[in-house]
């Protein structure tokens, strides 16, 4: 029979730019000067999602400094202008979820309508954060094997991280693992900024976390081990973050199975019984889309998996022989309330009730001279 295991559908829709403002924690901020490295004081910072074309603005401080708080993980543009300077765009750059993204500008002067494109303003190395971890990609993500395909198990890439003994329980249990010594019940799960932690002593069906998200629902997922934010709390293990895709200007999508087959399957090392492999079917199936509702302002995105699986094992059990069926056994044997032996090591068949014999009939026939137990 087939029983449905895991099947859940995750709905981001209308995705504006104040919705975005609830979730992510990352940020993106630099320095503006000008060509002698004074400050800027004042200059309009415009920060653009590439992928959406949702944008944000503020003005530098008196320090020429500026920062964008709330910054959902993606592809950024960031432009800066000022009255008596040319306009100065950096070219496209990426921010991973939960980053400090550095991107310092320098405004030449000239007229405010000539445009500089500057490339390599974003910096390669994370100086503004004494966090310690690994940003996990959507490449590795997809490309990556997954049997289960649970995506917490792609935290032991991260230095630092083993499995833990409870992931190889039966059941096993999902996002169970040691960072830094640490048991797994001190990592810390957010998806979106959102605690994901399973508190119950039931543990949510045995994960570590209340939402398993699908892997084509993630966008990246961060892990930090050491040195992160007070702001987290919690956990003296892990951080691990994860940044749910969001629907873009472009309409992209995935429709995916993952098919586990008895025939399909090895025979392993050992003989299997009666050369009969044990019966195995899973299917791991779903579907990810999402796109514009309206361009530069309103967006989807929605994922749906299913899991199906039909296991069976054969095995040794003992039924009972035609003749204990029939009441006769081999040695003597008594009534049980009288204590009064039985002749002929035989229960009579008054005594056997209408509910013994429909249970005993309904038996299957013993197929070897001895019982399993001897």
């Amino acid at each position: 029979m087939l029983k449905p295991l895991r099947s859940y559908l995750l709905l981001l829709t209308l995705c504006a730019t104040s919705a975005l403002a609830q979730f992510d924690t990352a940020a993106v901020l630099g320095s503006i000067r000008d060509a002698s490295r004074s400050a800027v004081t004042g200059a309009a910072v415009t920060l653009r999602n590439a992928q959406t074309g949702v944008t944000q603005t503020t003005t530098t401080n008196a320090s020429g400094d500026y920062q964008f708080f709330n910054v959902k993980a993606g592809a950024y543009t960031v432009s800066a202008e000022a009255k008596g300077f040319k306009n100065v765009s950096a070219s496209e750059f990426t921010v991973a979820v939960n980053a400090r993204q550095r991107v310092d500008l320098s405004l030449p002067v000239g007229e405010v309508k000539e445009t500089v494109t500057v490339t390599g303003a974003a910096s390669q190395l994370e100086t503004d954060s004494s966090s310690k971890g690994q940003v996990i990609n959507n490449q590795e993500l997809v490309n990556i094997p997954l049997n289960g395909r649970n995506y917490s198990d792609l935290v032991l890439l991260v230095p630092g991280v083993r499995k833990s003994d409870l992931a190889y329980g039966v059941p096993p249990r999902e996002g169970s693992f040691n960072v830094n010594g640490m048991r797994s019940s001190q990592n810390n799960f957010i998806i979106d900024g959102v605690d994901n932690n399973s508190y119950g002593t039931s543990n949510q069906g045995f994960s570590n976390q209340v939402v398993q998200i699908s892997p084509d629902a993630v966008q990246e997922f961060k892990v930090e081990t050491s040195s992160y934010s007070a702001e987290f709390g919690r956990a003296g293990g892990a951080i691990v973050n994860v940044s749910v895709k969001s629907g873009t200007n472009q309409i992209h999508g995935a429709v995916y199975e993952f098919l586990r087959n008895t025939e399909l399957n090895a025979t392993g090392f050992f003989k299997p019984l009666f050369n009969q492999k044990p019966a195995l079917i899973q299917n791991q199936y779903g579907v990810a889309f999402g796109g514009p509702i309206k361009k530069d302002k309103i967006f989807y995105f929605a994922d749906y998996e299913g899991f199906r699986r039909v296991e069976k094992a054969i095995a040794f059990a003992a039924v009972p022989s035609l003749n204990l069926r029939n009441g006769i056994f081999a040695g003597p044997i008594q009534n049980p309330f009288t204590g009064t032996p039985y002749p002929n090591t035989t229960i009579p068949a008054s005594e056997i009730t209408k509910f013994a014999r429909d249970i005993l009939a309904d038996l299957p026939a013993p197929n070897l001279a001895v019982t399993a137990n001897g």
